[in-house]
């Protein structure tokens, strides 16, 4: 008999002959590689009920019309980065939320300039984070 165990991503399968009988078992690999970012404090501030989140957009048709304008705006300027063009736009009564990295401050401002221009400069949150290329 013959027996092929395929790769399971951060899973170890271990294999035990016991009296006759070949037993399998998983454990899971619990430890991260320090190549790995650690966005822990991101995804806490992403957990408060407090703070907007994408699945928490309105799905009426003002707030939709608004987050649609600003991704669009966003979309077509070309000197943003690939984060700046993926920055989350969350619209919530009106008002708009964004999140996310992006590369510069510049970025950033150039983000939040272009949410202020749709909805009212006094009714954009900006909680872009920096993170310049390493």
């Amino acid at each position: 008999m013959r027996l092929t165990l395929r790769t399971i991503p951060r899973v170890a399968l271990i294999a035990t002959f016991l009296g006759g009988c070949l037993v399998a078992s998983a454990q899971t690999q619990m430890d991260q590689s320090p190549s790995q970012p650690d966005n822990t404090r991101t995804n806490q501030r992403d957990r408060n009920s407090n703070e907007a989140t994408a699945d928490q957009q309105k799905m009426n048709q003002s707030d939709r019309d608004i987050t649609q304008q600003i991704r669009r705006s966003i979309e077509k300027d070309k000197s943003l980065s690939t984060y700046g063009h993926n920055v989350k736009v969350i619209t919530q009564n009106g008002m708009v939320t964004l999140k996310g990295p992006v590369r510069s401050e510049e970025e950033k401002k150039a983000v939040e300039e272009k949410a202020a221009e749709v909805a009212g400069a006094d009714k954009v949150t900006n909680q872009i984070d920096v993170q310049p290329k390493q």
